[in-house]
């Protein structure tokens, strides 16, 4: 049986010093959400989707989001947890709500 330390069972703010909690800039947060939807378009293009781009990922996940962008962990699961079907989805349903003109071509 493992014994725990009293010290292991305090709440994680008072373990950590409040000055340790960094908030990521605007332009920060934004590399990162790039980043996180590359790495999905990559996976979808090892399934054989080559033509995805990280711009439709989040195209897709971010179509969610009309009132307004959610906490960061929900964004995160957003990204990580897209299946191709769901995006295989949206997709078709944007093929369908352009213009005649633009799916002429």
């Amino acid at each position: 049986m493992v014994r725990l330390k009293k010290a292991a069972l305090r709440p994680v703010r008072e373990r950590l010093p409040s000055s340790s909690a960094e908030l990521l800039s605007e332009e920060e947060l934004t590399e990162c959400i790039e980043v996180l939807c590359d790495s999905k378009a990559n996976e979808f293009r090892l399934y054989g989707y080559e033509e995805v781009t990280s711009e439709q990922v989040w195209a897709c996940i971010s179509e969610d989001y009309r009132r307004g962008m959610p906490r960061l962990n929900r964004l995160v699961n957003d990204i990580l947890s897209l299946k191709p079907g769901r995006f295989m989805n949206w997709l078709m349903l944007s093929v369908y709500k352009q213009p005649d003109e633009h799916r002429s071509s």
